[in-house]
């Protein structure tokens, strides 16, 4: 099966990253379900997709409710028909010393970035195993799942543990044909680094733009990314350009982290 015949769910798509996704993956002839918590810039997204003469939804879905998230490959199934890729997207991010991270804190991080993963992964295998065609399951990790970063230190632990979740999940679901891979984005001009930056600057007693930037120093492709860059690898995942690669938490970076 062609991209053009695919269905697509893109969770945390209506804005930065998951928009650039949802958005690249309309045009490589995918219908895409755009969900995010915000109904409104969901539905912004899904019109800019149809604007183009692609089929996209709008469909709010909070991803740490796990039946929210099988409602969402409910909803593609029944718009287009099937589900082929799930890009499980949606995260948060939080400046904190871990001296400083209450309770609330880990649960919050942990239900967004690491349970969400998981029931989406939960989701969109057991609809694959149905129609029994096989599929693809694209993770959101970070260079903060390869390395632990100061302040964002419960961040961090989220993000390694969607690889452990992506290879283990890669490990079980491969001889029903689906893979599971996850990108894992640097610096990126979005709202969440504007704010990373922001509660940085009171650590490091920067103003605003200032953390972002030394941190962006590090960067040998000498730029910081944009969400398209992390959309572009996304395309490849999503395509059987991809079909003989699992279990890989492959980081787009600008060369940031390198292993």
């Amino acid at each position: 099966m062609s991209e053009q015949n695919r269905v697509a769910v893109v969770t945390g798509a209506g804005r930065g990253i998951g928009r650039a996704i949802a958005l690249r993956l309309s045009r490589d002839g995918y219908d895409v379900l755009v969900n995010d918590i915000d109904p409104a810039t969901a539905e912004v997204v899904a019109k800019e997709i149809a604007r183009t003469g692609a089929r996209a939804i709008a469909r709010a879905g909070d991803v740490t409710d796990r039946d929210a998230v099988f409602g969402l490959v409910e909803a593609a199934v029944t718009e287009f028909g099937r589900l082929d890729t799930m890009v499980a997207n949606a995260g948060i991010a939080q400046v904190k010393t871990l001296l400083e991270v209450t309770p609330s804190d880990l649960e919050t991080m942990f239900r967004v970035n690491l349970f969400g993963v998981v029931y989406c992964v939960q989701a969109a295998a057991e609809q694959f195993l149905r129609q029994g065609t096989g599929g693809k399951i694209i993770n959101a990790a970070s260079i903060a799942g390869h390395d632990g970063f100061a302040y964002l230190g419960h961040y961090s632990a989220t993000k390694f543990g969607v690889r452990a979740i992506t290879q283990a999940a890669a490990k079980e679901l491969a001889p029903a044909g689906i893979t599971v891979n996850a990108y894992c984005p640097g610096i990126v001009g979005t709202d969440m680094w504007d704010l990373i930056d922001q509660q940085l600057g009171g650590y490091l007693h920067t103003g605003k733009g200032e953390a972002l930037a030394s941190y962006a120093a590090g960067i040998p492709l000498g730029r910081v990314q944009t969400p398209e860059d992390v959309a572009d690898f996304v395309s490849y995942l999503g395509s059987s350009g991809s079909d003989y690669m699992t279990g890989q938490s492959v980081m787009i970076d600008g060369g940031m982290v390198m292993r």
